[in-house]
């Protein structure tokens, strides 16, 4: 029928309603007849021979105008024009008067110009005329009836929401209305506060506390559970969470409090439980206005921009009317995307982007030389540990002499400051990627006592750069800093993606070692960290990110499995590989005799930087370019000398053991159940 309709439709060129009008005059042309002709059988017994012929003579000569006139009756009381799927009280309404109407006027026209007809043909003819009118109208309100009926004798999803706040109450009222969670029946609230145990939000009982969760689970066979306290402190959200995550249900959040200050909780804000929750520390929360005042106008290079923190500055810079945003990176498909994406943001833009290898000195000098970037976030580095340690001359090459060389560049052409992106595995290293890393923070830290000394004309000469334009290097004011931090949640370098995969193969998840113990932060907080570097430098300094309580990665992996659906060890197994080469079982943010510096952001701590013979360094980073352009086997003996806390794995035993580590472990024990995350 509705392909016929949809025909019918498409030859008239009408709309879909007014097709549908058509076929209802259609109809009660018809059924008003047919109510008229089943009057006078009934009246006479279901029997058409002994109907009067004078009856049946009226009948069908005012049959034309008794229809006409019916159908005027219902367009001027709209009957015509109802949407189905709302018919209610008012269509029927309008259907019962029309019937008093039409019978009205049946009756005086008959007696008036034909006969007096039974009593019973006209009020069994209007029941059964509006019997007629009523049925096909909502008979579609019927049918979706049966629909709903249907679907409630279908498993329904169980939801307990946590939070019996505002914020819970707005949800509740969301999902009872919603079309899209007809199947979804809220069973139960969660809250702390013992004043509310018992009572009923809109019905609806609030079960008790957070040491009820799991019982109530069991007890309403609970599918989903939504986190409903936008105003829960980070420290808050996690223990719940953890406490959810013993069960096997489906965990959503609600956005935060900016969200409900702004009325918007609702279902499609709902988001999945995410990495960042496993954090259990406050996000960093930066001045990024002073930040982003300090970037406006400017011309800005980013090097090693396709990746993970490359392309998120990236981002944030451009939507921040820099005067010029240069992108530089030697893989080009990671970069092109990011073009791709703030071209189409910001089209107005001064966006170059340009391909290269920060190894390449003549590239850099060029590249400084024509667009002379006032601020350089130095992103572009190798970090894959266990390949750097079968690659550890490049490890060198591309980290520590492509910093140097980026560095001298950016004194050499005016730039304001430099800033190195470093990483928590410099301190103290294992592995030569770590101790690249240490490098390019003496490189930097060298820099900035050169300039602030005027010394920038003992600069040992790696590069043809160094023989141009003498003058310009030694009038350099360049500020050199470097940011430190760990793990970066999401980047593709990250371990969560790696598990995920895992699980979705259906295992199994390899973890390295039982107590490896890693601290995390997101990409965002990584970025805040890095401006705010750039913004506050004044030379010298490495910049350090407070990242909480470490983890246990054996921990994570267990609570994605369970978050997934599955059972550890059961459903997907979790299988030990044993470290990687030059991998550690715990990282640390800084060396212990760097101490600490507070900065106005709490979160946010300056290492004091180590002192080290400047000379001795340069002449042994000359005698260090000669030995890796040898591609020599003795890198990492020769690297030893030059970064003392280099100390590569297995070379003294069970280095990995200790009193930090024991400490670490025993914090990361503490929050074992405290990390929890969702696909």
């Amino acid at each position: 029928m509705r392909k016929l309709i949809n025909k019918i439709n498409h030859k008239l060129n009408l709309e879909h309603w007014q097709m549908i009008s058509i076929m209802l005059i259609i109809y009660d042309a018809l059924t008003v007849n047919l109510a008229s002709f089943l009057s006078l059988w009934f009246r006479y017994d279901f029997r058409y021979t002994e109907i009067p012929a004078e009856f049946i003579h009226t009948f069908l000569s005012f049959s034309p105008f008794y229809t006409l006139i019916c159908l005027i009756v219902f367009g001027v009381m709209r009957l015509y024009k109802s949407i189905w799927r709302f018919i209610g009280y008012d269509e029927l309404t309008k259907s019962i008067f029309s019937c008093l109407i039409t019978t009205g006027i049946n009756i005086i026209c008959t007696y008036v110009f034909y006969i007096k007809m039974p009593l019973s043909y006209y009020l069994v003819g209007g029941i059964i005329q509006l019997a007629f009118l009523v049925g096909i109208r909502f008979s579609y309100r019927f049918v979706l009836l049966l629909r709903s009926v249907r679907k409630s004798n279908e498993k329904e999803e169980n939801i307990m929401i946590i939070g019996a706040g505002i914020a819970g109450k707005t949800l509740l009222r969301e999902i009872q209305q919603s079309t899209e969670m007809r199947k979804s029946k809220v069973c139960c609230f969660i809250d702390d506060n013992p004043n509310k145990w018992n009572r009923y939000v809109n019905g609806i009982l609030v079960a008790g506390g957070r040491d009820d969760i799991l019982v109530n689970v069991q007890k309403y066979n609970i599918d989903k559970i939504i986190f409903a306290i936008p105003t829960s402190t980070p420290e808050e959200k996690r223990d719940i969470l953890n406490i959810c995550s013993e069960s096997s249900c489906e965990l959503k959040a609600l956005p935060g409090l900016y969200q409900l200050v702004n009325g918007e909780v609702n279902i499609k804000s709902m988001k999945d439980v995410t990495v960042e929750d496993l954090l259990g520390r406050p996000p960093i929360k930066a001045d990024m206005e002073k930040v982003y005042n300090y970037i406006k106008g400017k011309v800005i290079l980013i090097t090693g921009a396709g990746g993970s923190i490359g392309s998120d500055l990236s981002r944030q810079i451009a939507a921040n009317d820099p005067k010029q945003l240069i992108l530089f990176d030697i893989y080009e498909n990671g970069v092109y995307d990011v073009e791709q994406e703030i071209k189409r943001k910001y089209p107005d833009l001064n966006l170059k982007v340009l391909i290269g290898s920060v190894r390449d000195s003549r590239r850099m000098d060029s590249l400084f030389k024509e667009y002379r970037p006032q601020v350089i976030y130095h992103a572009a580095a190798h970090k894959h540990v266990p390949l750097m340690e079968g690659s550890p001359n490049e490890a060198i090459k591309n980290n520590t002499m492509g910093t140097y060389k980026t560095a001298y560049a950016a004194a050499k052409y005016g730039a304001e400051r430099f800033v190195l992106i470093s990483t928590d595995k410099a301190v103290n290293p294992t592995n030569i990627m770590g101790a690249s890393k240490r490098l390019c923070e003496m490189v930097i830290q060298t820099f900035d006592k050169m300039v602030k000394e005027g010394r920038m004309g003992e600069m040992p000469k790696l590069s043809y750069c160094h023989n141009e334009n003498p003058e310009l290097i030694l009038n350099s004011k360049t500020e050199f800093v470097a940011v430190r931090f760990g793990n970066v949640l999401g980047s593709s370098g990250s371990v969560i993606p790696l598990f995920k995969k895992q699980i979705a193969e259906g295992g199994p998840v390899t973890v390295t070692h039982p107590d490896i113990i890693r601290y995390f932060m997101t990409i965002p907080e990584a970025v805040s960290l890095v401006l705010l570097a750039g913004t506050f430098a004044k030379g010298g300094e490495i910049f350090i990110l407070d990242m909480g309580s470490p983890v246990k990665i054996d921990t994570l992996a267990r609570n994605l499995i369970k978050l997934s659906g599955y059972k550890p060890d059961v459903d997907i197994k979790v299988e030990y590989t044993g470290l990687r080469p030059g991998e550690k079982l715990y990282e640390e943010k800084l060396m212990a005799e760097e101490g600490m510096k507070e900065t106005p952001n709490h979160l946010i701590h300056i290492g004091c930087p180590i002192e080290f013979d400047n000379d001795l360094f340069l002449k042994q980073l000359k005698e260090l370019v000669q030995i890796t352009d040898e591609n020599g086997d003795n890198i990492r003996d020769y690297v030893k000398q030059v970064c003392v806390t280099y100390r590569p794995a297995g070379e003294h035993g069970d280095e990995h053991k200790g009193e930090t580590y024991d400490i670490l472990r025993n914090e990361a024990d503490l929050k074992d159940e405290d990390i929890t995350v969702k696909l």
